[in-house]
C-alpha cells in the first residue's frame, strides 16, 4: 500500500517591527480628488503574508500568535508601502541613442531627430537586427533594474520593430519576462510604407491577429509627423475588435485631439498630455481615461511639464510612470518619478504614492495589487527610511531596501 506523499505548507513571511506601514485609501480605485491624497499610516507595525497574498496588517502590539512554519524578516527602522506599478514603459529594443542625447544637448531638437532618420526609426532599426534571444535577455535586464527601483509590476510595449515578426518578438519577451504586454503598433510609419494609411492597413492586416494573442493591449502614437485622430481611431477600433484594451500617446509635443479621441473611445489611458490644455482636463475629469504622466521624458526633452494639478484639482484620475525607453527618458525608476511629481507637477507624496502603485495598477486592469491590504497580492517594498516620504524626498537615492515580490523576497540590498 502506498503512502501518500506529504507536502509540507509553505512557511508564512512575517515582516516584522516596521517603523510604519504606508498604503493608499481603500476607496473604489482609480483614486481621483480627495482620495487620491489619503494615505493609511501604521506606526511600529508587521504584514503577515500567506502564500502570495497579504493575510494581515497591523501593529506589533496588536500581532497574534501563530501557528505553523513562520520566517521572519527584520523590519525595524524600515517602511513599507505597497509594490510600485510602471504602467507606461518601452524595454524591448536593441543598441541606444547616446548620440543623439549628446546631438540634443548641442542644441538639436527631438523633431529634428525624427526628421533626419533618428529617434524612433534610429531604435527600429536596432532592434529589427536583434534576435528572440536578445529581446528576452535585454527585457530581463532592464526588468531586474526596474525591480531594484520597488517596480514589482511593469508594462512594456513594442513599437520598435514596426515589422511582423519585430513586434511579435517584442512582445513575447515582455511576456516572458512576467509584464503586461502592450501592441504599440502605431508607434511610427516605417520607411518601407509610403505613409501612414497605408502602414496602418498592413499592420492590422499582417500583425494584429498574432500580436492579439500576445498583448492585453494597444497603443498608438497621436501626433504630428506619427498619427492623426482619424488613423488613430481606425487603428484603436480596429483593436478593440480584436479583444485588446485601449491606450493612447496623446498631446506630447502638440494637442491635436488625442484627449477627445480616447474619452469617446473609452480608453484606459491617454499618457503624456504635456500641451494639453483646459478643455482637455475638462473632459479627462468628466470621464473614466486615466491621464499617465511621464515627467522624466518632459525633464529629458526640456518640454514643460503635463498638468498634473490641475488634472487632480479638476477631479481627474492620474498615475505615474517612468516612460523607460532609449531616446527619452533612459531611466528604470519610479522614485525619480515620484520625486519630480512632487517638485514639477504639483503632487503631494501621498498623491505620487497612489498613482504609481493602485491607480498605475488599475490602468493596467490589476486590481488585486497596488496597496496593502488582507486578500490583496503579496507585494511590498521595504523603504531605508522610518518615514515613507522618503520615497520621493530622497532624490535618486538608494532608497529600496527590500522588495518582495507575490509573497517572495525577490530583491535584497547587498
Amino acid at each position: 500500500m502506498s503512502v501518500p506523499e506529504r507536502h509540507d505548507p509553505e512557511p508564512r513571511l512575517l515582516v516584522r517591527d516596521l517603523a510604519q506601514v504606508a498604503t493608499p485609501s481603500g476607496a473604489r480605485a482609480p483614486l481621483r480628488g480627495q482620495a487620491l491624497g489619503e494615505v493609511e499610516i501604521v506606526e511600529d507595525a508587521f504584514v503577515l503574508v500567506a502564500g502570495n497574498r497579504i493575510e494581515s496588517v497591523g501593529t506589533m502590539q496588536s500581532l497574534p500568535s501563530l501557528d505553523g512554519p513562520v520566517e521572519e524578516l527584520d523590519g525595524r527602522g524600515l517602511a513599507a508601502i505597497p509594490g510600485l506599478v510602471d504602467c507606461h514603459t518601452h524595454p524591448a529594443f536593441a543598441g541606444d541613442r547616446a548620440h543623439e542625447f549628446a546631438l540634443r544637448a548641442g542644441g538639436a531638437t527631438y523633431e529634428e531627430l525624427l526628421a533626419a532618420g533618428g529617434g524612433i526609426l534610429s531604435t527600429t532599426r536596432a532592434t529589427r537586427a536583434a534576435s528572440q534571444d536578445e529581446l528576452d535577455a535585454i527585457v530581463r535586464r532592464h526588468c531586474d533594474a526596474m525591480l531594484a527601483h520597488g517596480t514589482t509590476t511593469f508594462e512594456g510595449k513594442s513599437g520598435y520593430g514596426l515589422d511582423r515578426e519585430t513586434e511579435l518578438a517584442q512582445l513575447r519577451a515582455v511576456a516572458a519576462s512576467g509584464g503586461a504586454a502592450t501592441w504599440l503598433g502605431a508607434h511610427a510609419v516605417p520607411p518601407e510604407h509610403p505613409d501612414a494609411d497605408s502602414y496602418v492597413d498592413w499592420a492590422l492586416r499582417e500583425v494584429l491577429p498574432e500580436a492579439a494573442r500576445i498583448a492585453s493591449a494597444a497603443d498608438v502614437f497621436v501626433e504630428r509627423g506619427t498619427f492623426d485622430v482619424r488613423q488613430a481611431r481606425r487603428y484603436l477600433e480596429a483593436c478593440r475588435g480584436a479583444g485588446l484594451a485601449l491606450r493612447l500617446h496623446g498631446d506630447q509635443l502638440s494637442e491635436i485631439g488625442a484627449v477627445p479621441l480616447a474619452v469617446e473611445l473609452g480608453a484606459r489611458s491617454v499618457d503624456h498630455l504635456e500641451t494639453t490644455g483646459t478643455e482637455g482636463v475638462a473632459a479627462l475629469a468628466a470621464s473614466d481615461v486615466v491621464g499617465v504622466l511621464l515627467p522624466i521624458a518632459a525633464l529629458f526633452l526640456g518640454r514643460p511639464m503635463a498638468p498634473g494639478r490641475a488634472l487632480v484639482d479638476a477631479g481627474a484620475a492620474i498615475a505615474l510612470a517612468t516612460d523607460f525607453n532609449p531616446g527619452s527618458a533612459y531611466c528604470e525608476s519610479l522614485p525619480v518619478v515620484c520625486t519630480l511629481a512632487c517638485t514639477q507637477l504639483g503632487l503631494t507624496p501621498e498623491e505620487a504614492l497612489a498613482a504609481c502603485t493602485v491607480n498605475a495598477a488599475f490602468v493596467l486592469g490589476l486590481e488585486d495589487r497596488g496597496r496593502l491590504t488582507p486578500g490583496l497580492r503579496a507585494d511590498v517594498v521595504l523603504l531605508d527610511a522610518r518615514d515613507w516620504r522618503h520615497l520621493a524626498y530622497h532624490f535618486a537615492g538608494d532608497v529600496v531596501h527590500t522588495v518582495i515580490r507575490g509573497g517572495h523576497v525577490v530583491h535584497a540590498r547587498a
